[in-house]
């Protein structure tokens, strides 16, 4: 039951913050994957390893327009939009749509 409001309030994003001021991660770019989880996708995804070209992000263009619910495949496809069109607007459009989704518990599931 505490672990369900942790991740319902996002708290359990807290850490990553503490990697952004350290500059270890960005606060918009393609969201970090376990090792383990990468390497299967790399070897199912060559392009998946593309993903790395930037730092990643505690939000990212593939998780405000699906998160979750996406494939592997589909999520390559926002990540290299994002790291091909990045620019502050396309930043401040992913930051807008995170705040509507976190207010709005829409990728609390």
């Amino acid at each position: 039951p505490v672990g369900r409001v942790i991740r319902a309030i996002h708290l359990d994003e807290l850490p990553q913050l503490f990697n952004i001021l350290k500059g270890e991660m960005s606060v918009v770019g393609p969201r970090p994957e376990r090792q383990i989880i990468a390497d299967q996708y790399t070897e199912e995804i060559p392009e998946f390893v593309l993903r790395l070209k930037v730092k990643a992000g505690l939000t990212g263009y593939a998780q405000v327009n699906g998160g979750y619910s996406l494939k592997p495949e589909e999520k390559i496809i926002y990540d290299m939009e994002y790291i091909e069109r990045q620019s502050i607007a396309l930043d401040l459009r992913c930051l807008l749509k995170t705040v509507h989704i976190v207010f709005s518990h829409e990728g609390a599931r």
